[in-house]
């Protein structure tokens, strides 16, 4: 028997996680723990669906230094053997049937939304610049997990996304790669804590960070040219609460996460983060969820 715990509460730890400062792929699906009485049934037993709803308060762009409140819409579930996982503005699909016991994987494929400096800049200067278009990103997840690491409840996950554009916006690819860490910390409260990182070809690069030389001319900003390389790093703790103290039995839940994120190399050294922004980058949110 599997102890699948509030999974519209760890989907919203992904979707706030990701949107828009940094991507937590890692996550492993949050259900694959053991329930305390081995005899009992839970809710997630065959199909089962999460729904939820959440606030996040978060730097407008990647690297700005000017916080916005952005709400995330979030789906979870199983549906005929298949997982559904959130991502941010976007769904991954898990083709491999979950472990029962020991090592699991995950495979399938993945499709976002990227709305970076498409929307909420803040700063007169950057969006003199000119906003973005939206990438509309598909590609692949794979991802492999280990139970009982530190206790019989606990999961170790490894996973990484590969998208590419194909809406004409940067027309690039993106490497999300990261490691979670889920336990439970009581009958009715989980906690996850992940670390994640983004890496971006020369179009991605290009697109989001170089200032061109038109782009100078109307925001006032030096030129610059991105290359290919690491975006960012962090991590984000998620803490799930369920509201009747049992997590086994879904119902509702909320979730509190906090994050904190570092933009490196050109996404760094780029004039929309060195003189517009921050390479300090912070992530708050709640949400609740519901599980059926």
């Amino acid at each position: 028997m599997k102890f699948r715990v509030i999974p519209a509460l760890l989907a919203a730890g992904a979707a706030f996680a990701a949107w828009p400062a940094l991507a937590d792929d890692s996550a492993a699906d949050p259900a694959t723990q053991r329930p305390a009485d081995p005899e009992a049934g839970t809710v997630f037993d065959g199909d089962w669906v999460s729904i939820g709803a959440g606030v996040g308060y978060s730097p407008s762009y990647s690297g700005s230094d000017d916080y916005v409140l952005f709400p995330v819409p979030l789906i979870q579930g199983s549906l005929g053997g298949v997982s559904i996982r959130p991502r941010p503005a976007g769904v991954a699909l898990d083709f491999i049937p979950d472990a029962k016991d020991g090592v699991g994987f995950s495979l399938g494929p993945v499709v976002r939304l990227r709305s970076d400096r498409a929307r909420q800049i803040e700063d007169p200067v950057v969006a003199s610049a000119g906003k973005l278009e939206t990438a509309i990103e598909i590609g692949g997840n794979a991802g492999v997990s280990m139970p009982g690491v530190l206790n019989p409840y606990d999961r170790l996950s490894f996973s990484v996304d590969v998208t590419h554009d194909i809406n004409g916006a940067h027309g690039g690819t993106a490497i999300s790669p990261g490691i979670s860490y889920f336990t439970p910390l009581s009958r009715g409260m989980i906690a996850m804590l992940s670390v994640s990182a983004e890496h971006g070809d020369r179009k991605f690069m290009d697109y989001y960070y170089s200032v061109s030389p038109t782009q100078s001319a109307a925001s006032g900003l030096p030129t610059y040219t991105a290359g290919s390389g690491w975006t960012k790093a962090g991590a984000n703790l998620i803490v799930g609460v369920d509201l009747d103290g049992d997590l086994t039995n879904g119902g509702l839940g909320l979730l509190f996460i906090g994050g904190y994120s570092h933009m490196l190399g050109d996404a760094k050294d780029t004039p929309y983060t060195s003189m517009r922004g921050s390479a300090d980058q912070w992530l708050g949110g709640v949400g609740i969820g519901y599980t059926f």
